[in-house]
């Protein structure tokens, strides 16, 4: 990533702020501004909450069962601030989308009965029962790039091994996944701190033709039963679980969507971070074995975290990092900047496949916890140990990688590269 010498970037922590979260001058590289917000204003006071960005603080909020999701408590309101002129960062609950009702939105008890219709599909000893079928479609893939030699790692490796995966294990057909990508895309850009409006329409038009096509799928698994997530999300409304059918159906499209939009980041990310580290590559070898890949998985979500920040809405007043956070207030915790906390991490600026005692917040902490996270990681072990295997060389083909907008997720568009075979 490009370095940005200390002098270009804001004095003041409210335009740092701005930088990151509104105006997108800091998303191509956000982590100068981070080291920047540390240094100055670790906890950042703006009007409508709090900004976090060591390690420690953002670990306790995620943790803290005060600070929720409560988006019904966040009131639509005036735009942000205007960009770069350091008054604040604007409130990050303009625009909040407020969609069908998932887990990914909800405090206990709803929450707490949605994760739970799922969560024992995602077990640690489930996705490892999943590796042979995980190595096989990297393996088909992997063969792909050999014999092309330049290709878009994102186009032919990063997006359609996930959502490979998480298709199978939901029971979504091949020929239907590729096109779910764009309307996930939609829908999580609602996830960006502001929204404007036609956000907001594209997003809400993108739920509704999921939520088609899932009513529509749950209705055939009823007719005709699977081994497969969705005829169990079917079978689990009509055995009266507690649960809407539009909850049922929220929670089918956050799996499909989130099984596959995060891990395709960390495999763009992970090989993009070792193409940029060529000294890593190498420590890697020829043929790592699964407690190297593990560790340098670990530290690629902690180098470039596929999702950079989380909010959470103080459910009742609560002290936050030493501040006293008033009901209905937002905090926001900056998971790329406390990955990057030297109170957390020795010299965390440099890249250490082999960093011992690591624990990046990438997949978050406390009850939102991501679910998926073992499959996430099984799939990026799987994926880079497959590349560093199969190839003696691999070179970026451009000097600059285009990113996707927004920083909430983390992502690039494409990653040309060339590859030379073993």
């Amino acid at each position: 990533m490009p370095a940005h010498p200390p002098g270009d970037l804001p004095a003041d922590p409210g335009a740092l702020v701005s930088a990151l979260t509104v105006n997108g001058e800091a998303r191509p590289d956000p982590y100068p501004y981070y080291r920047r917000l540390r240094q100055l204003a670790p906890v950042y006071r703006g009007d409508w909450g709090l900004v976090l960005s060591r390690y420690d603080d953002c670990l306790r909020a995620l943790r803290d069962h005060r600070l929720g999701k409560g988006f019904e408590m966040a009131p639509s309101g005036p735009g942000a601030n205007p960009a770069g002129r350091g008054e604040g960062a604007g409130d990050p609950r303009e625009g909040a989308h407020r969609p069908v009702a998932s887990m990914l939105h909800l405090d206990p008890p709803e929450h707490t009965r949605q994760r739970r219709l799922v969560s024992r599909a995602f077990t640690p000893q489930r996705v490892e029962a999943l590796r042979p079928a995980v190595t096989s479609i990297v393996e088909e893939l992997v063969d792909r790039l050999a014999e092309a030699r330049q290709a878009d790692v994102m186009t032919e490796l990063a997006f359609p091994l996930p959502v490979t995966v998480i298709g199978e294990l939901l029971g979504v057909p091949p020929a239907d996944r590729a096109g779910f990508q764009p309307l996930v895309r939609d829908a999580a850009a609602t996830l960006e701190v502001v929204v404007d409006d036609q956000t907001m329409a594209r997003a809400a038009q993108a739920e509704a033709t999921m939520a088609a096509y899932f009513r529509d799928l749950m209705a055939e698994r009823r007719a005709h039963p699977q081994d497969d997530l969705v005829t169990a999300l079917a079978q689990a409304r009509d055995r009266d679980d507690a649960l809407t059918e539009a909850e049922v159906i929220a929670t089918a499209i956050l799996l499909f969507g989130a099984g596959f939009e995060t891990t395709t980041n960390l495999i763009g990310n992970g090989l993009l971070a070792l193409l940029r580290h060529p000294d890593q590559m190498a420590r890697l070898g020829p043929d790592p074995g699964p407690g190297m890949l593990a560790s340098a998985v670990e530290e690629l979500l902690r180098w470039d975290s596929p999702v950079q920040l989380d909010g959470r809405v103080a459910l009742e007043e609560v002290e936050v990092a030493g501040h006293l956070v008033p009901s209905g207030a937002l905090v926001l915790t900056l998971i790329g900047g406390a990955n990057r906390d030297p109170g957390r991490f020795a010299h965390p600026e440099t890249l250490d496949v082999l960093r011992a005692d690591n624990g990046p917040l990438s997949f978050g902490a406390g009850i939102h916890h991501c679910l998926g996270f073992a499959l996430a990681r099984l799939e990026g072990q799987v994926a880079l140990g497959a590349l560093v295997r199969r190839f003696a060389a691999m070179e970026l083909m451009v000097d600059e990688p285009e990113w996707r907008p927004g920083l909430t997720l983390r992502g690039l568009a494409r990653l040309p590269v060339q590859v030379t075979a073993r």
